[in-house]
């Protein structure tokens, strides 16, 4: 009888356990400029050197709706734990027109496989978001990860 009621409590914590996980969590990102700086003029070209990498910009200053001045902008390169995670970002119009790995982890197979498919997810979110607020990729957590940091980065400085 003991057998049977600890079977059946095990049991019961276990699909308590099980359906009480949370699956799916919010990216949670880097925290975004709250004010956006317009600027006007030239030509402008920086360069941002971080602790795991250098970012650098190019492009005129013109800003839009979004805030986000026009240029080619490279973030810093997030290192995780498979290797380094760059984002380039192209502005036009103050819209992200073009997101771009620039480096991830693929020296093997494996990590081919998982960013071929990681890499092109995380690109449509942030053409569709307009923003650094996309959803991670399940099975690609530590690439996420780094791509969310390097590409919150590169907005960064297209709003400075």
């Amino acid at each position: 009888m003991k057998k049977i009621l600890y079977t059946l409590l095990a049991t019961v914590s276990g699909l308590v356990l099980l359906f009480s996980y949370r699956t799916s969590l919010d990216a949670v990102t880097p925290t975004d400029a709250s004010a956006a700086t317009a600027t006007t003029g030239g030509a402008a070209t920086t360069t941002d050197t971080g602790a795991s990498g250098t970012g650098t910009t190019s492009g005129t200053s013109s800003t839009a709706g979004t805030g986000l001045a026009d240029g080619t902008y490279t973030g810093t390169s997030s290192q995780t734990r498979y290797g380094p995670v760059q984002v380039q970002i192209t502005v036009s119009g103050g819209q992200i027109t073009d997101a771009q790995a620039v480096d991830y982890p693929n020296s093997n197979g494996r990590d081919r496989q998982i960013n071929g498919t990681a890499i092109p997810r995380l690109v449509s979110e942030t053409m569709q978001a307009q923003s650094s607020k996309i959803q991670m990729v399940s099975g690609a957590t530590y690439t996420s990860g780094g791509y969310l940091s390097s590409l919150q980065s590169a907005i960064d400085q297209a709003q400075s």
